[in-house]
């Protein structure tokens, strides 16, 4: 046989090292997630660890225009940088983009022979009331979230924002933004007044695995005199917080199987590919953010 012969393809090692090196992009997200989780105020054991990405648009503060840097594919951002801000609000146009790809990725998800396992789909809608907390030194609001419908409490809880990691998408319509916070329940909780805001929101969660995708037309209103205002906006999150701290208590300990050890990392690279695909298959329409 001809060795010369350029069809005879042979197998190739992925390295010379017959290991495929450590894909940076997913470790700096990982390590941040870590970081964050690990490092996190002790609140109390009900606090609940939220990891989340939303779909957006990076945009210079002065300008108001999109981020425009010197690279040619997806970028990781460092953090804390005061000259941009991150816009979630997408058109009404690419909402409907959105919901109509993920409709029929469900549809699909469902047949014989589909790589992957179904999605789950719920339509639900919810209202959040937010007060002003009774301690005048903190800045976080107290939220309270009721079922549209029944008018049921579902949840009383204050949010603390603990970090945000930009991702630049120069090849892409949209970026990204990871963000960890940690929602701690205000118990027996009774208003001393009318809320600051309020925020009805109409939303489609779809479910895969260990991971929640919420498409949601959010109507914003301030006061009774005001209009309100509609937004509409994309996220992906983690789906079980004590999933999610187990494997970051169980990284890189020796003692811990090696499933364990690993388990953090592999969660991350899903919830990385799954944003990913979200980014990628935005609207190309030149509107989709405001």
């Amino acid at each position: 046989m001809n060795s010369n012969n350029p069809v005879n393809l042979p197998p190739l090692s992925v390295s010379i090292l017959g290991v495929e090196p450590l894909d940076e992009f997913i470790r700096e997200i990982a390590d941040f997630v870590h970081h964050m989780i690990m490092s996190r105020p002790n609140v109390g054991p009900e606090a609940r660890v939220e990891v989340e990405a939303k779909v957006g648009v990076l945009r210079d503060k002065t300008s108001n225009t999109r981020l425009m840097l010197p690279v040619l594919v997806e970028t990781i951002l460092a953090p804390n940088d005061s000259d941009l801000r991150f816009e979630t609000n997408m058109s009404a146009a690419q909402h409907k983009h959105y919901n109509t790809l993920l409709n029929q990725l469900q549809q699909q998800s469902r047949e014989p022979g589909h790589p992957s396992t179904p999605l789950g789909y719920k339509h639900v809608k919810l209202v959040d009331s937010f007060y002003a907390s009774d301690n005048p030194r903190d800045r976080e609001k107290i939220r309270v979230t009721k079922d549209e419908k029944t008018g049921t409490i579902l949840e009383v809880m204050t949010k603390i924002r603990l970090g945000d990691l930009n991702i630049y998408c120069p090849k892409r319509t949209a970026d990204w933004r990871v963000s960890v916070n940690l929602e701690v329940p205000v118990p027996a909780f009774k208003p001393a007044g009318p809320p600051t805001h309020t925020r009805k929101k109409d939303r489609i969660c779809y479910s895969h695995e260990e991971f929640n995708i919420d498409l949601t037309q959010v109507t914003t209103t301030t006061s009774p005199t005001s209009p309100p205002e509609v937004t509409h906006e994309l996220e992906l999150e983690i789906a079980r917080p004590p999933l999610l701290l187990f494997t970051a208590s169980r990284r890189g300990d020796m003692n811990a199987p090696e499933h364990e050890r690993n388990a953090f990392d592999e969660l991350i690279r899903s919830f990385v590919n799954n944003a990913r695909i979200l980014v990628k298959n935005a609207s190309d329409r030149s509107d989709g953010w405001h």
